[in-house]
This record gives C-alpha cells, structure tokens and sequence, in this order.
C-alpha cells in the first residue's frame, strides 16, 4: 500500500510540472489559424504529426539526459537552478507578451506538424527542461508515463480545438493560458530554491 501511495505521489510531482509546461490550452488559439484552411482529415494529420514529433523528441531527451549530466559533469542542483531560470523567463514573457515561444505561419502545411506545432509549441524549452530535471528526482517510468499521458491530453484538445475554444471563448483561453503561467513561474522558484539550497549543502 505504501508502495501504491508512493508512486501516486511520484506521478503528481512529475505530471503537474509537465502539464503546466506543456500548456496544450495555451496552443489552442495558435493551432486554429494555422490550420484553419485545412480539411478535417488534413488536420488530424497534422496534430497526429505534431504529437508523435513531441512524443520522439521528449524520449530522446528522457534517454540521454543522464547521459549529459554524466559527460558535462553537471550536478542535479546546478541543473535546478539553470533549468529553474529558464522556466522562469518563459513563464514571465508569457505573461507579459502572451507568447512564451514564436510561431512562424510560414511553412508548409505538412510541415506545420512538425513545426511549430510538434516543436517548439508542444514540447519545447520548457518541457525538455522539465524532463531533464524530473528523470533526475524520480523514476524514469513515471516521468515517461506522465510524459505520454499529458501528450494524449494535448492530442484530445487538438483534436477537439473548435469546441474547446467554443466553450471557453478566445477570453477564456486566455485567461487559462495565463493561470498555467503563473504556475510555472511558481514551480520555476521552488526548482531555483532548491537548486541553491544543494548547491549551499
């Protein structure tokens, strides 16, 4: 039973920083205009792209990122405090300007899967920094099966965009993207707070 809680606990701490990093509802109103002139079965497969573009790029990271630490010599509180910054920063222009990473509308449409949407809107700085910190803390497993889980959250919504947007409103939309911010800027501070407090002993 201890070992259930244990787990459970462990997969709260990786997937809410996930969650709030990856801010699928934040790509919302981004996702629309650049597909807007598409068929259904075309957008499907872009978003289908784009998840399975986010999903190699996060594994990628998750089975190398011990390695990197290992051969730059980085500590895992060094890492805190970088990553912690970072974080910080995009939260903070997200919450200023309402872009946490630039779009370009400008490629093609098959590629709009791959970018911006499967990288940098899906996974980027934010999450591969998120990733590289919590495969340090926690169990691979469950940083990988909260990975997964939070990518087939971002799928649904994509896959639902028009009526999520809908419901919400473009206002509303908003105002969650700004919320999720927020609580990134918040899990940034406690990563750079602990980072220190390793780093001090």
């Amino acid at each position: 039973m201890e070992k259930v809680i244990q787990i459970l606990q462990e997969f709260g701490l990786t997937f809410v920083p996930l969650f709030v990093a990856m801010d699928a509802i934040g790509v919302l109103p981004i996702l629309l205009p650049l597909t807007q002139n598409m068929k259904v079965s075309e957008r499907s497969r872009v978003v289908r792209l784009a998840i399975f573009t986010a999903l190699g790029l996060g594994l990628g990271f998750v089975a190398i990122g011990k390695g990197i630490f290992l051969f730059l010599g980085i500590e895992v509180a060094d890492f805190l405090v970088a990553g912690g910054l970072i974080l910080l920063l995009l939260a903070a222009k997200d919450l200023i300007t309402g872009k946490m990473v630039e779009a370009q509308a400008s490629v093609g449409a098959e590629m709009i899967g791959v970018v911006p949407l499967g990288t940098p809107l899906v996974v980027g700085p934010a999450v591969l920094t998120t990733l590289l910190i919590l495969i340090d803390q926690y169990s691979t497993i469950i940083v990988i099966a909260s990975f997964i889980i939070n990518l087939s959250i971002a799928w649904l919504l994509f896959a639902q965009a028009n009526r999520v947007v809908a419901f919400l409103g473009q206002g509303g939309v908003r105002a969650a993207s700004k919320v999720v911010s927020l609580f990134l800027a918040a899990i940034a501070i406690k990563m750079i707070r602990q980072g220190v407090l390793g780093i001090l002993g």
